[in-house]
This record gives C-alpha cells, structure tokens and sequence, in this order.
C-alpha cells in the first residue's frame, strides 16, 4: 500500500501525506497546527501515529504550523541544515532530539520508505523536492520550482504519481493586483511554475511510467483551478498524449484535503 493525500495546497498554505502499511508521513505543515490536526482526523489519521515531517524549505506557507506540530505530537522533523537555520522561530519550538538533518541528494529511510531529496530552483535557503519509495513504486513532489530543469526532469521520471506545482497563468499573473516587484518574482528563475511548463513537464514524463498526477501550489490571485487542468489537458492533447487511459489528473484544493489516492 502506498497512498497519498493533499491536506492543504495554495499559496495560502501547504501541508501533503503519504503512508503506507507501517509508515505516515506529514511533508510541510504550512498552516496551523490545529487546521493540520483537523485534517488528519478527518481522513481517519491519528496526528500521534505520525512517523515524521519532511520539510521542503523555509518559507511560511510551508512552516507556519511545523514547531507546534511537532511539538505537541512528539514527532521528528526531517530537514536540511540551511533551512533549519533559515527558520529560528520554527527551530526553536522542534525539540533538540527531533531534529533530524538530511543532506540533499542523499538517500535515507523512514520506516519502510526511501526517500531522496533533490534540489530545486526557489529564492530560499536550500529548497528541495522529494523522491519516495515504497518497494519499487515511487512518488514524487515538486513545488515552488522557478523553472523546469533536465536535472529535475531526471530525478521525476519512473514516477507513478507526481504533485507538481502549477502556480499561475502569465495572462492572468500580469493582470493580477500584485505589485510589480511579486509579479516578476513569481515568473523568475527563482519564483514558480507555470501552467504550461507544468504541462509540459507531465507530457515530458508520461513514457516514463507516470499514471497520476495532481496539479498543486496554485495562487489565489494569478491562477482558477480549472485554467490550470484545462492548460494541462491542452498541452497533453498538443502531444497526442490525453485520452482516457492515459492519465488520471487532479488538481488540490487550497481550502480543504484530497480523497485519497492510492498508488
């Protein structure tokens, strides 16, 4: 069994799950502890029976409830050392013996899933994605990514499932009601992805065994849910890769989790 779950995805906050049989897995805990907690419950899991939380990188929307968390449920938080040290206000809430320090490309284990961190282009300390392995299935999350890489391309193929970041549209970005300086941060080399370079980046990896993906991270102001799937299915289609069969394609709410998918 491998399964995965979107609690939260957005701008506005960002917490994943994945388990298997033996092992539970919160990746960031971008909203409050308590919203995190609801959440769990409401897909029948025990916050305590945890295993762990990876943590892609320091920014709010991916920390915000992380110390508290970890702190009233007693659980490890798994990150590398520059961005614990990016986050003095997270860090100082984790328990000392809680800390566990990983370093970006080196594999490691969690239970019965192998993890591998990878490095992605982001204006944080030390950002990452991460490869997970359940025997040989594999997963793969990949958000708050400035720009597409061969390099990333290569560490997303053989994926079953992908959560992959989809943030905003250009058209609707240069219309939004962000100041200049966020917009050209948000389509810089160091900001997000686009709709269609997500597009893109599914059709690139569909021969290499990818069967699901869910569209996630989609801004509040420079992107609608349905223009990022529909962006998508277009590019898929330009590809003569879209049909029934080919691919199972979501996109995560902001407000509210996922069903869960199992890979």
């Amino acid at each position: 069994m491998l399964n995965f779950c979107s609690l939260y995805s957005g701008s506005s906050g960002n917490s994943l799950f994945v388990e298997t049989s033996h092992t539970k897995l919160l990746i960031d805990a971008g909203v409050s502890s308590k919203k995190i907690e609801k959440a769990l419950l409401d897909i029948d899991v025990e916050p305590s029976s945890l295993d762990g939380i990876l943590v892609t990188h320091e920014h709010i929307d991916h920390v915000q409830g992380l110390g508290t968390f970890s702190k009233k449920f007693d659980l490890p938080v798994f990150v590398n050392q520059e961005t614990l040290d990016a986050m003095p206000k997270q860090r100082d809430k984790i328990e000392s013996n809680h800390i566990k320090i990983f370093k970006i490309s080196d594999k490691f284990s969690i239970g019965d899933l192998d993890i591998k961190p990878f490095s992605i282009p982001h204006d944080a300390a030390n950002p990452c994605g991460f490869n997970i392995w359940k025997e040989n299935k594999k997963i793969s999350i990949a958000t708050d990514i400035g720009h597409m890489t061969n390099d990333i391309l290569k560490q997303l193929e053989e994926s079953l499932f992908i959560m992959l970041e989809a943030n905003y549209d250009p058209e609707v970005l240069r219309c939004s009601s962000y100041p200049f300086t966020l917009k050209s941060r948000i389509a810089g080399p160091k900001g997000h992805l686009s709709n269609e370079i997500a597009g893109k980046t599914i059709s690139h990896l569909l021969p290499s065994g990818l069967k699901n993906a869910m569209l996630g991270h989609l801004s509040k102001e420079s992107n609608f849910p349905e223009l990022a799937y529909q962006t998508v299915v277009d590019e898929l289609m330009e590809n003569q890769l879209f049909h029934q069969d080919s691919i199972h394609l979501n996109v995560a709410s902001r407000e509210c989790h996922s069903q869960l998918i199992t890979i």
